[in-house]
């Protein structure tokens, strides 16, 4: 028989497996060799390759910006110093975010839309920036830099192609963002550093007491947080790193003008006609039990010079919501200014008490107030369910939406906001059903800088986008919703064999569109179409930064669980791979489960044939290059009707759409049913240890970055709203926790030394593994240092992909048949 080069390169690695485990002592597993590790070819190379670069594109729709963006950080950067306070992590360095959570930019390119001409930015050798951001009339872009001494505010002109920095200013961005662009794109008001702000509290080491947290008889049902306060330092540490002054930058002259005093200004939006300013200011008492987003919050309207001009909420700590999802604070809360209005407030006060479990008629009432905001409010809508949000239109016209969690319904209502109460419900729908989403409005971006609702040139409709997804695949669409029905007629859509999404409108007509294009074999760029026919042009050349990965092949399968419900994923099988020659893989299941309430909905598939598929990070695809199958993704739905609780049943579920996907893979004959591993991350790795404890369907698995004791999350996990004390059983019989002495398949743990997750401290693997090892199963133990929920630095990602590799070569690819039971 010949031998293939597909089999070649399995028996190699098959090998490679074999020494490997001779070498390292297996299968105690105790340490392995020592510090980070790398993956076998090709995936190193695949990861080091330069990023596809993102692009941004004007408002306008003349211009994209070409943004470079860096490769996988060090360990090095990944652990500079943090701070963990009120539920947010900073970099004390440049009072910013932190490396892990920061995506950095490396170089700007300005893009002609019609011409192709392109301009670079000369930028200082070295710099990173972020956060990127058009003015309303494309002729600049401001972005962030992590300069030497903090985060630096620059802005490059489109015309020159020209960039400087703002002198004298240093970006707070502790809260996130830390401007934003002023009417006219002529300024930017910014959240800056204090002027004379000092070094930062030092931490006195000897205690002044004992640390000390009461609660008199108020129910207080909290959920698992992360990062929060935990001292009177800690505190201090807040007042510090979080407090901003806010100052008004004019490019005209370069000058700086403070506004107002500083403060802990979480949010600051100018107003559209730039004449006041929307805060939101925390103060004391700070909780050491809920993260800063639940502090007490003044609400306030400030004058363009700083001054009060009217205090529209000051809301008390809220520690005390109730459990359930769609539980909100009384008062004001997401209040915003109305888009195409000079300078209205609108808002949602709850009118259940903030607990919707409460039987009324009436849970949200929609206010709006405008300037000079001495009248009294104005009741727009009472609402049925929670409110979600206001695409603004013009004075006549606006979409409201709402939604339910209980019910995972949402709805659509037209208003005239020049009359008050006037509505109609266009849509109510299961926001979960892929097939029937009617897709959203288009916006674009007005005179002021404002983004609101694109209407069709006869003002009769509005232009929408959908990702048109049926069993057949996912199509894009752009399409004219009509105003006076709701109803929507598509006017373009994407063919295979591409998937095609819309980007935006190039022209206010809605005649022509840019998109992002891409099939299985091509990577993905962007197109200028018409969208009545006629022949797309291709504005970008992006070139497939993973080529090693082209010959790989994919194909969506379905297949049904036992009780009817329909199941799918996504098969991916290796380059050169033939099922005739080669025969059944050993194959990697890699998964995460997801509540309904609805079956068919539940039961949806989706073609996914048609998109380009390149791994990245520490992704289990990578798997595919070193001789293994993969089924990705397969339905793992936890269904709740007629208003049961999906959990109650979740161990029964799981294992019936697991046992369906290994019986299909198996029948197909591609995946060997001795050689079948399960994986997943977060809930994922909750759903493989789960997985392993009832069933015997797979011979090893990967959990990383998991919780596997729901007595640790006892006020609510994932999609779960009972509190433990409401769901004992279910909380128990959901904790692999509870069934340690029933894992008796190798498992492999992995976790985030600095995991950011609520609900998956990194003790949650700690103590599964003392469980475990307690019990006596195999199991090892992998600590990634400084690491959050997901891995960041190289040496991380590459180690991660080395164990997981390494782990499936030991204890699947090399495994024995099963012994006949």
């Amino acid at each position: 028989m010949v031998e293939t080069t597909f089999r070649r390169r399995v028996l190699a690695l098959v090998a490679s497996a074999a020494l490997t485990a001779l070498t390292c002592g297996a299968p105690a597993l105790a340490a392995g060799p020592d510090g980070y590790q790398m993956p076998p070819a090709p995936i190193a190379q695949i990861l080091d390759a330069p990023q596809t670069p993102g692009v941004s594109l004007s408002p306008e729709r003349k211009t994209m910006a070409l943004l470079g963006r860096e490769n996988l950080p060090p360990i090095a950067a990944v652990s500079e110093p943090i701070l963990r306070l009120g539920g947010y992590r900073i970099n004390p360095r440049s009072n910013g975010p932190i490396e892990a959570r920061t995506n950095w930019m490396t170089s700007l390119t300005f893009q002609d839309v019609a011409t192709g001409k392109s301009q670079p930015v000369a930028l200082p050798p070295g710099t990173r920036f972020m956060d990127p951001r058009w003015s309303a009339d494309g002729a600049r872009t401001a972005f962030v830099v992590d300069g030497k001494d903090g985060l630096e505010l620059w802005v490059a002109e489109r015309k020159s192609a020209t960039a400087r920095r703002i002198e004298g200013v240093l970006l707070n961005a502790a809260f996130g963002s830390a401007y934003d662009w002023l009417p006219g794109g002529q300024g930017l008001l910014v959240t800056a550093i204090p002027a004379g702000r000092g070094s930062a509290p030092v931490a006195d080491d000897t205690p002044k007491g004992p640390i000390i947290q009461e609660s008199a008889g108020r129910t207080a049902a909290i959920r698992t947080y992360q990062d929060l306060l935990a001292s009177e330092h800690d505190e201090a540490l807040f007042d510090h790193y979080f407090t901003s002054q806010l100052v008004r930058v004019s490019l005209a002259d370069g000058s700086l003008t403070s506004v107002g005093v500083p403060g802990l200004y979480s949010a600051v939006t100018p107003s559209p006609d730039g004449q006041f300013i929307l805060t939101n200011r925390l103060k004391r008492p700070y909780s050491y039990l809920v993260p800063a987003g639940r502090f007490p919050t003044e609400v306030n309207v400030l004058d363009a010079g700083g001054g009060l001009v009217k205090q529209l909420a000051d809301r008390p700590l809220a520690d005390n919501l109730p459990a359930a999802f769609d539980a909100v604070s009384v008062g004001p809360r997401s209040v915003s200014w109305r888009e195409d209005a000079p300078a209205t407030l609108v808002w949602a006060e709850a009118q259940d008490g903030g607990d919707p479990r409460k039987k009324v008629a009436v849970h949200d009432r929609v206010l709006s107030l405008a300037a000079p905001f001495t009248a009294a409010p104005t009741s727009v809508l009472d609402l049925d369910q929670r409110y979600a949000g206001i695409d603004w239109g013009r004075g006549d016209f606006a979409l409201l939406t709402t939604r339910w969690w209980e019910t995972r319904k949402e709805k659509r209502i037209a208003i005239d906001p020049g009359k008050p109460g006037s509505n109609r419900v266009i849509l109510e729908r299961n926001y979960q059903d892929r097939y029937n989403d009617p897709g959203s409005p288009l916006s674009r971006v007005n005179v002021r800088g404002e983004e609101v609702l694109h209407f069709t040139p006869d003002g009769k409709g509005v232009f929408v986008t959908g990702a048109g997804a049926s069993a057949k695949g996912e199509f894009p669409f752009v399409g004219v919703m009509d105003l006076a029905t709701g109803k929507t007629t598509r006017q373009w859509q994407a063919a295979a064999p591409y998937y095609e999404a819309p980007v935006a409108l190039a022209d206010e007509a809605g005649k022509t569109v840019i998109t992002r294009r891409e099939s299985k074999d091509e990577p993905p760029n962007y197109y200028l179409h018409a969208v009545k026919g006629g022949k797309a042009t291709a504005l970008t050349r992006f070139a497939d930064r993973a080529p090693q990965f082209a010959g790989v092949s994919k194909q969506t399968i379905t297949y049904s669980r036992a009780d009817g419900v329909k199941l799918s994923g996504t098969l991916y099988l290796p380059a050169g791979y033939d099922k005739t020659r080669d025969g059944p893989l050993p194959l990697l299941m890699w998964a995460y489960p997801e509540e309904f309430t609805d079956a068919s909905v539940a039961g949806q598939t989706v073609d996914t044939g048609n998109r380009f598929t390149r791994p990245g990070g520490t992704s289990h695809l990578f798997l595919l290059t070193q001789g293994y199958a993969v089924l990705d993704g397969p339905s793992m739905p936890i269904i709740g009707v007629n208003g049961a609780e999906p959990n109650d049943t979740y161990i029964e579920q799981l294992t019936a759409s697991a046992k369906a996907a290994v019986d299909a893979v198996v029948a197909m004959g591609v995946a060997d049913k001795d050689r079948i591993a399960v994986g997943g991350h977060s809930y994922g790795a909750f759903m493989t240890a789960n997985l392993l404890a009832h069933t015997d369907l797979f011979r090893a698995g990967i959990a990383r970055s998991g919780a596997y004791n729901r007595t640790l999350t006892p006020f609510g996990f994932q999609a779960e709203q009972r509190t433990y004390w409401e769901a004992t059983e279910t909380y128990t019989r959901m904790s692999p926790f509870t069934y340690a002495t029933k894992v008796n398949e190798p498992i492999l743990l992995i976790h985030g030394q600095a995991d950011d997750n609520s609900g998956t401290f990194p003790v949650q693997s700690e103590r599964f593994y003392a469980a475990l090892k307690g019990a006596g199963a195999t199991v090892r133990y992998v600590v990634l240092p400084n690491e959050a929920h997901g891995y960041r630095a190289r040496e991380s990602t590459m180690h991660t992909l080395w164990e997981m590799s390494a782990w499936m070569d030991r204890y699947v690819k090399s495994a024995p048949p099963r012994a006949a039971k």
